[in-house]
């Protein structure tokens, strides 16, 4: 079993591109990717109501210093730039939009524009009749 288990192996890292596919310079920044795909996501579908400023900051330093340390390793791992220079971009428009919303009259302005889009309150829907009992 060990033998033939030695022979796949050799047999696989043989092949350049299968011998890439099956390390870590592949997989890790692959699994990686969820986080930029997420941070993409985010700023076409939530409200930046919801956008954790700390987070954001700490994702901004997570993503340089990754970006960083993909060209510093032996051989670069490219992929691993891209996916942490995808999240850096990502993550820099949802600063963006954490300090605008908060900080540059966004909230404001949307808090007027959901005013405006709201039903006018009348007494029927402020205080309902009270239930009947039979």
């Amino acid at each position: 079993m060990a033998a033939a288990l030695s022979a796949l192996n050799a047999k696989i890292r043989s092949n350049p591109v299968l011998s890439y596919v099956c390390s870590t310079h592949f997989w890790g920044p692959v699994s990686n990717f969820g986080i930029p795909v997420a941070a993409v996501l985010d700023i076409t579908r939530k409200d930046p109501e919801i956008i954790s400023g700390k987070m954001t900051t700490a994702l901004v330093v997570y993503s340089a210093v990754f970006m960083r340390y993909s060209m510093a390793v032996t051989p670069k791992n490219y992929l691993l730039f891209g996916c942490h220079f995808v999240n850096e971009c990502a993550q820099l428009a949802q600063g963006y939009r954490y300090i605008h919303y908060w900080n540059y009259g966004g909230r404001e302005k949307s808090l007027a524009e959901k005013a405006k889009e709201a039903p006018p309150l009348t007494a029927a829907t402020v205080a309902p009749e009270p239930a009947k009992n039979k």
